[in-house]
């Protein structure tokens, strides 16, 4: 299946890349490939237990068809407003609507539930807000202790140095993704980050669930 025939099965439109609104620190609007969010659906890392943000989630590809497969609520986090409308109006319609949430907010600014242990990122902004989108995640968990995985797509060179130099975040793995498309891309995987507390916590245990 392409990725227009993913929309149609799940009733939404999220096809297309958008950078009308797009500026040094907040990127264009370009969905994740449904075929990573398969690979992602598999690894068991994302299930019905959990609740996960999409931080840059654009017209809610990533939390429509998660919500769907994994069976997750999924939290939508869009600062344009005008995509954030296009999210809502695919949640009217779509088949997993009903376990998706969308915020019309800067990442940066955002609350974090108490529930979510479950972070997605697509390079939606610079390493200068990451930055501070981790420390509102960390606040959290040490005003709700919790497993926390955070889980970043196709990551650049500038977040993949910020993140494994910071000392709140761990990486635990990564899902290769290099094989779904010709060229055979680096940065065509999916990094797996565990919140320090949390890892540090479930060392001896294995996975954190």
């Amino acid at each position: 299946m392409n990725d227009s025939d993913w929309d149609k099965l799940l009733k939404i439109r999220t096809t297309g890349r958008d950078d009308s609104r797009a500026d040094q620190h907040c990127y264009p609007y370009e969905p994740t490939p449904y075929s990573v969010l398969e690979r992602l659906a598999g690894s068991g890392l994302i299930t019905k237990k959990n609740v996960l943000v999409d931080f840059g989630c654009g017209k809610g590809r990533v939390d429509f068809y998660l919500a769907w497969q994994a069976g997750c609520r999924c939290i939508g986090v869009e600062y344009d407003k005008r995509i954030w409308q296009a999210a809502l109006d695919n949640r009217n319609l779509a088949v997993s609507g009903s376990k998706t949430t969308f915020m019309n907010l800067r990442a940066e600014v955002c609350p974090v539930p108490d529930e979510v242990d479950r972070f997605y990122f697509f390079n939606p902004f610079s390493a200068e807000i990451l930055q501070r989108v981790l420390g509102r995640i960390t606040d959290s968990w040490y005003e709700h202790p919790r497993r926390i995985l955070l889980f970043f797509y196709y990551p650049s060179d500038e977040y993949i140095s910020y993140l494994m130099s910071a000392d709140q975040v761990l990486f635990v793995d990564e899902i290769d993704c290099r094989d779904l498309y010709a060229g055979k891309d680096s940065r065509e995987r999916i990094l797996i980050f565990a919140l320090v507390p949390v890892w540090l916590e479930e060392e001896e245990q294995g996975w954190p669930e």
